[in-house]
């Protein structure tokens, strides 16, 4: 059922057709993305669960799925191996999700739980590789994995509102961090203002611009009237190609 129900958003996407849904749109953004990449052409009705695709190309979107939840193998090796410094605990978690039913499951349809996952994850590994890099703050590693985070915080943000779990995970880490660097008597207030400047624009200013980015991108592909119009005002609706109120001048 819900590969009926992402993978209709995803032909909403290639044929710029205007929809309303609960989730952010990320994730039916990228699944539009890959289909159009690999040539679907958007014109299968997903009707209801179980219609054969016959002549629709829909290996892309689903291959791409397949990748992202593959992904989370090495995540959750890389993450376990930093924490516990073990590679028999990091190799016993990687082949946990390789021969995890659910995972496997999940990551062969069209779906937004492996993409939301890959993000999920993605952030944690991040985190964790931060952490490590603590001795030596400001470092090109130590940047580009606190960058990395705030990447996947709006990612994960950015496919569903659960998202904001990991972003609780990671806003609680970095307290902690603040608050340990503010008792250590040898640094000045002038680094410690540094230390919170540096998570203030790569934890929240960076995951804020990326997520409204993604709402910018999605109200400039959706430009054709579609089944979603009735959600929004008259004056939105004067804006969408094929609504009856298309270029209708609407007072404010």
């Amino acid at each position: 059922w819900d590969e009926t129900h992402f993978g209709k958003m995803g032909s909403y996407y290639i044929n710029r057709t205007f929809f309303f849904d609960v989730h952010p749109p990320l994730g039916k953004m990228l699944i539009g993305l890959a289909g159009y990449l690999s040539g679907y052409d958007g014109t299968f009705p997903f009707q209801k669960p179980g219609d054969r695709y016959e002549h629709h190309n829909y290996v892309g979107m689903r291959g791409f799925c397949a990748f992202l939840g593959s992904c989370l193998v090495p995540f959750a090796y890389l993450t376990v191996l930093e924490l516990s410094k073990s590679l028999p605990a990091a190799l016993l978690t990687a082949f946990i999700l390789i021969f995890d039913t659910g995972c496997i499951t999940l990551s062969q349809y069209i779906l937004l739980d492996p993409i939301l996952m890959f993000f999920l994850m993605g952030a944690v590994l991040g985190m964790v590789k931060c952490n490590t890099c603590a001795d030596r703050p400001f470092s090109i590693s130590w940047w580009f994995w606190l960058s990395l985070t705030g990447v996947n915080l709006a990612g994960a943000m950015g496919v569903k509102f659960v998202g904001l779990f990991v972003v609780l995970l990671v806003g609680l880490n970095t307290i902690y961090d603040l608050w340990d660097l503010l008792g250590n008597l040898s640094l000045s207030l002038v680094m410690f203002g540094k230390h919170l400047l540096a998570r203030v624009l790569c934890l929240i200013v960076l995951p804020l611009v990326l997520y409204t980015a993604m709402f910018a991108v999605h109200f400039a592909v959706l430009n054709k009237s579609g089944p979603g119009d009735g959600f929004f005002s008259s004056a939105f609706q004067s804006q969408l190609i094929g609504n009856n109120l298309h270029n209708v001048s609407v007072p404010e």
